[in-house]
């Protein structure tokens, strides 16, 4: 059976960069790893997950994907003479770039680790996520603000040890002070933290009373944070460095300030444009005039035509949002809605209907839409 061309496994064109080709397998990695396919179509998966495997040695590894273009399978091929196969040069190519998904398939801390100056895993910091409501004004404004975010402190009783004062930590018999241990997953070997000390290589027999071992005490601390102008639903303000600390040294997470803005009383949002809704009278909406409305800043009038029909809309220009990456601000659309009066007294009433007898006098002019209502009533029965 012929292999299928490698740039089609990965699913990147011919001119794909080391990059774009390194993300797609990663993400087949993610999708047909063993482990996550062991039911119904687990061998299908394996197979799948090989056949990612082979296409990125060979075109992870510059030397080899120069042979696979010009000769094709018979340039990367052991067996005629060819650099590639699967235990050929580049393997450490793939090697780094599958060791990027570990953290990912089994659940490493983090993101993932690496290895310290004492030969022990390190890993980054969780990162941390913090709600923040605000409203339309200030979305739209922008402002400075503070809150409160938990942060960790080394503990003063074992100056950060984790052991109990006048005792020491001991090597992890587990991992010998690696932090880390082999398991055998599927059809190969993947290095995983070790359970027993997590990662630190060492286990604490008395741990500090203070701390119960972690060699820090979370604590509360305040930031400032800035909010852009225009920022919209959703968006989020990285805060570098202030998530969770690092195990073994390893460097700190990242906040993420994730922004929710409040329902308005009287505009909605819309990308950068505002929506709100203008009351008026019947007997505003008939005869016509000024109508005050609000925007974000200020208060403004609009002229009503007379006859101004409900649903009628008018649109301000510039009287929205500017938004953070726009070079202009959003339009304000005003939309008409005609109130029909409600609690009449009987000398309403019969001023209404003296109103209503003269407008049926008056014939069609004085309902334009009621005409070509009736009519489309007509056709439908006909």
């Amino acid at each position: 059976m012929a292999k299928r061309d490698f740039y089609e496994i990965l699913g990147v064109a011919k001119e794909a960069s080391e990059e774009e080709i390194k993300k797609a397998y990663r993400k087949l990695a993610m999708k047909y790893h063993p482990d996550r396919n062991q039911g119904e179509g687990g061998k299908e998966a394996e197979e799948k997950f090989k056949e990612a495997k082979e296409a990125y040695e060979m075109l992870s590894d510059a030397q080899k994907r120069a042979a696979y273009d010009q000769y094709g399978h018979a340039g990367v091929d052991p067996n005629m003479g060819g650099r590639g196969g699967p235990g050929g040069e580049g393997f450490g190519g793939f090697a780094e770039a599958f060791g990027d998904i570990f953290g990912d398939i089994f659940g490493g801390q983090g993101g993932g680790g690496r290895r310290g100056p004492g030969g022990q895993q390190v890993f980054r910091g969780n990162d941390l996520s913090y709600a923040m409501e605000i409203t339309l004004e200030e979305a739209a404004l922008g402002k400075e603000s503070q809150i409160r975010i938990p942060a960790w402190e080394s503990c003063e009783t074992c100056s950060g040890t984790g052991a109990k004062p006048g005792t020491k930590a001991k090597t992890c018999g587990t991992c010998n002070g690696a932090g880390t241990v082999h398991m055998r997953q599927g059809f190969f070997s993947v290095q995983q933290t070790c359970p027993h000390c997590h990662g630190t290589g060492k286990i604490i027999p008395e741990p500090c009373t203070s701390c119960n071992g972690a060699g820090k005490i979370k604590r509360q601390k305040t930031l400032e944070v800035k909010i852009p102008a225009g920022i919209n639903e959703g968006m989020r303000i990285r805060s570098a460095g202030n998530g969770e600390p690092g195990t073994n040294g390893g460097p700190a997470g990242d906040l993420y300030i994730e922004i929710r803005i409040k329902a308005h009383e009287i505009f909605e949002r819309d990308g950068d444009d505002l929506h709100c809704t203008v009351p008026v009278s019947m007997t505003a909406a008939a005869l016509g005039g000024s109508v005050e409305v609000p925007t974000l800043s200020a208060k403004l009038e609009i002229e009503l035509p007379e006859g101004t029909q409900h649903g009628k809309t008018f649109r301000l220009r510039g009287k929205g949002i500017k938004g953070i990456r726009s070079a202009y601000p959003g339009d304000l659309y005003c939309h008409v809605t005609v109130e029909t009066p409600v609690k009449l007294t009987e000398h309403q009433r019969k001023l209404l209907k003296e109103l209503e007898e003269s407008f049926k006098k008056g014939g069609e002019k004085h309902s334009p839409n009621a005409k070509s209502w009736t009519d489309r009533v007509k056709d439908l029965f006909k």
